[in-house]
């Protein structure tokens, strides 16, 4: 804050230092999202009010598809990819140059609505792209701007399904941006955790358990003792590793040895690597299991995500634009300290995008409910319908915006980008 001394005004270092790199483009953006602010509230509440689970986001998909085919210069692709909820959205200025991408997600969660705020995602990315191809035709900028519709985010891997199915090498698209809202710090160098999530099942068979109870084979106890050897495994587990997992079904009745007993569980992990690790150690205890009881086991994969790689490149010029738009708290400039308050043990398929491409996933803070709860709690999702989340996603809009400006005007900036894209993922 600007303080008067003796007549003098007298500024903060961080104050000046901002003043100093005011972006070439925040005022361009800024002036231009504002003044669609009032057509993009509409298209946010009406995904977050009417949610709806993976791969049967046919509302947002709709809402999303229509908004986008009435803006000027842009091709939309509805249904993409064999995906019914997915979409593809291109702005091309017919002269060769970067392609710059953004991910907009639209499922919720089972019973609690939006909980994970997808909604602002969806509306932070509209912004972004929308700002960056408006800013494209007026300077007669060369490239391309993409919008993917990606479903699923929650389990269901649409992003994943996309890059296996072309989407992103259709466009050749050189790098890809995208926001998660929650409760902590703003951040432009997110990492989150890989994960595996995986079926078992064990097979045994039924006695009556008070007369004959050698004759059966105990697939609960073939359950219980490997869920009980989980926990003897997480006092060996490394910091970042997680074992999570519930009973879907645990037998029949009291006096029947169970036949059948089934679970699911996941793994997490700082890296791809370490979960891999970790995963042998977890099948070990479901062998056990099997072991101890003669029960068959059976394991199912169901979903894997990568962890997310950050780019300290493109956060760079995203925390410059960021800041510029003065934030409650601005994201400060150590990037050793933004991967720490970035770092989140959740899982996104948007990792597995950060290991095709270049990635910028940012994280920013919405306002909670009275409870101060974060995401996937009720409290969260009627947190992310408020006008005052949607005008902090329109503020990572204008910040994702600035970066694909960058990206796409810089010399030498998007070498840069990959450079240390390559580097990130040989370390990881």
């Amino acid at each position: 804050m600007e303080q008067q001394v003796d007549g003098f005004v007298l500024v903060t270092h961080e104050e000046a230092g901002l003043a100093q790199s005011k972006p070439g483009y925040i005022d361009e953006i800024n002036n231009f999202l504002d003044s669609i602010a009032d057509e993009l509230w509409p298209v946010n509440k009406k995904i977050h009010d009417n949610p709806e689970l993976g791969y049967e986001e046919y509302i947002a998909h709709e809402t999303l598809t229509k908004f986008m085919a009435s803006r000027s210069g842009w091709k939309v692709t509805p249904s993409a990819y064999g995906l019914a909820t997915a979409w593809v959205a291109v702005f091309d200025s017919g002269k060769k140059g970067p392609v710059v991408s953004f991910n907009v997600e639209m499922d919720a969660l089972d019973g609690i609505g939006h909980a994970c705020g997808h909604n602002l995602i969806a509306t932070a990315s509209v912004a972004g792209g929308l700002a960056t191809a408006k800013i494209m035709e007026e300077h007669g900028l060369s490239g391309k701007v993409v919008m993917f519709g990606t479903p699923a985010e929650e389990g269901g891997g649409g992003k994943i399904k996309l890059l296996k199915a072309g989407a992103y090498r259709d466009h050749n698209v050189d790098i890809n941006l995208i926001s998660h809202p929650g409760i902590t710090k703003d951040t432009a160098l997110m990492r989150t955790s890989a994960y595996t999530a995986f079926k078992v099942e064990y097979f045994g068979r039924e006695a009556h358990a008070a007369a004959s109870p050698w004759l059966g084979i105990n697939a609960l106890d073939a359950l219980i003792t490997a869920y009980n050897a989980l926990s003897v495994l997480r006092q060996q587990t490394m910091p970042g590793d997680v074992i999570q997992g519930n009973i879907t079904n645990g037998g029949l009745r009291p006096n029947v040895i169970h036949a059948y007993t089934a679970g699911n569980f996941v793994t997490r992990a700082n890296t791809q690597g370490r979960v891999n690790e970790l995963k042998k150690k977890v099948d070990a205890c479901f062998a056990a299991g099997a072991t101890a009881t003669g029960a068959t086991l059976e394991m199912t994969p169901v979903q894997s995500y990568a962890d997310h790689v950050p780019n300290r490149v493109l956060g760079a010029s995203y925390r410059k634009y960021f800041n510029a738009l003065s934030p409650p708290q601005p994201i400060p400039g150590n990037d050793d300290l933004g991967e720490i308050e970035g770092r989140t043990m959740a899982s996104t398929d948007q990792g597995d995008i950060s290991y095709a491409m270049p990635s910028l996933s940012a994280g920013f803070a919405i306002i909670p409910g009275p409870g101060g709860n974060g995401p996937h709690n009720p409290e969260f999702a009627k947190a992310a319908g408020t006008r005052d989340a949607f005008e902090r996603s329109l503020r990572v809009g204008k910040a994702l915006a600035g970066t694909a400006m960058d990206v796409l005007t810089q010399d030498g900036l998007l070498a840069e980008v990959k450079k240390e894209w390559e580097r990130e993922i040989k370390g990881n």
